[in-house]
């Protein structure tokens, strides 16, 4: 790969795009006023943090879809410091929740990253996962067309066969985002796909290939084979692709996403997680709750229609949004 040009430009453009704190303040407008709107009835009356204020805190960050198990990690250790700390007023308990909530999420084993991807590997093979009508197909296009801005080279493979409209959708992304697609027709041989959009990559020398796959088969067990297959046909051409298998999350469905992420890690070796929609919900805090229980790596949050909405996931600067 030539890193003397796409990789520092693609850098600096990752790096504008996590700056545009504007657009996470609108996206997260929702989930924040409801956060704060249950944190004020917690403390509303109350001069200090005493076990009924803690009581209607965990009601609060359930209520925000945070996770029971994941809540209650959080209340352990804000007790433990208001035991510490013997004496702890109800202005405090802002800050020790949002620097509990963000040590939590800086725990989770993948650091911080401003590089979300490894452009070393080239092609860089992207397995995208999700159940239909989480934004799956948008999610690709978008990151296509933020990859093909930063100058990357950039090809799709439409490799949901089983809807019309998926190839349909991605093949409008295709243009818009100006990446060349491989597809075949509706009902073709998903893992075919692949491995036909994995060849052309290759022999067309291109940086990135992200393939979409079915958001839904009939059960598990036909999910888990699918992608075993589509897996097995991409090592055959490059031995370590996939390099990432992102699953897209609808974030407005609250505790199902963390369900979905179960179900889908049980399917196949999730490596990354983009969360959509949140800026249509109250319920963004299940971006904690998922990064908390699975240990699996937020990199994109989707906080609107247009195509820079899609941002890379910044923990600290999404905590710090929350408690603005």
């Amino acid at each position: 790969m030539k890193t003397g040009s796409v990789v520092p430009v693609f850098f600096i453009y990752i790096c504008k795009l996590m700056q545009h704190s504007d657009i996470l303040n609108k996206g997260l407008e929702k989930t924040r006023k409801g956060l704060f709107s249950r944190l004020a009835r917690a403390v509303t009356g109350r001069s200090r943090v005493d076990d009924q204020v803690l009581d209607q805190l965990e009601e609060a960050l359930i209520a925000s879809d945070v996770g029971v198990d994941t809540t209650l990690r959080i209340i352990d250790r804000i007790e433990e410091r208001v035991r510490r700390d013997k004496y702890v007023n109800t202005e405090e308990l802002n800050l020790y929740l949002r620097e509990e909530i963000e040590a939590l999420l800086l725990e989770n084993k993948a650091t911080n990253q401003v590089m979300p991807f490894d452009f070393s590997k080239k092609p860089f093979v992207i397995l995208v996962v999700g159940v239909n009508g989480v934004g799956k197909t948008t999610t690709i296009g978008k990151l296509a067309a933020q990859l093909k801005a930063a100058g990357l080279k950039v090809m799709l493979g439409a490799a949901d066969t089983f809807r019309a409209a998926a190839i349909e959708q991605l093949t409008i992304w295709s243009e818009r985002s100006g990446a060349p697609i491989v597809k075949q027709a509706m009902g073709s041989d998903p893992a075919a796909v692949a491995y036909d959009s994995l060849a052309s990559a290759i022999s067309r020398d291109m940086d990135v290939l992200l393939i979409d796959t079915a958001g839904r088969l009939h059960n598990k067990v036909n999910l888990m084979n699918e992608l075993s297959k589509i897996r097995k046909v991409l090592q055959k051409l490059i031995p370590d692709a996939p390099h990432e298998v992102l699953l897209v999350l609808d974030g407005s469905t609250g505790q199902n996403a963390y369900q979905q992420a179960s179900e889908f890690s049980k399917a196949t070796d999730v490596t990354a997680l983009a969360v959509t929609k949140l800026d249509g919900t109250a319920k963004g805090g299940v971006v904690i709750g998922i990064s908390d229980m699975l240990q699996i790596p937020v990199k994109f949050i989707g906080l609107g229609e247009g195509i820079d909405d899609l941002q890379v996931f910044d923990k600290k600067a999404f905590v710090a949004t929350l408690f603005e």
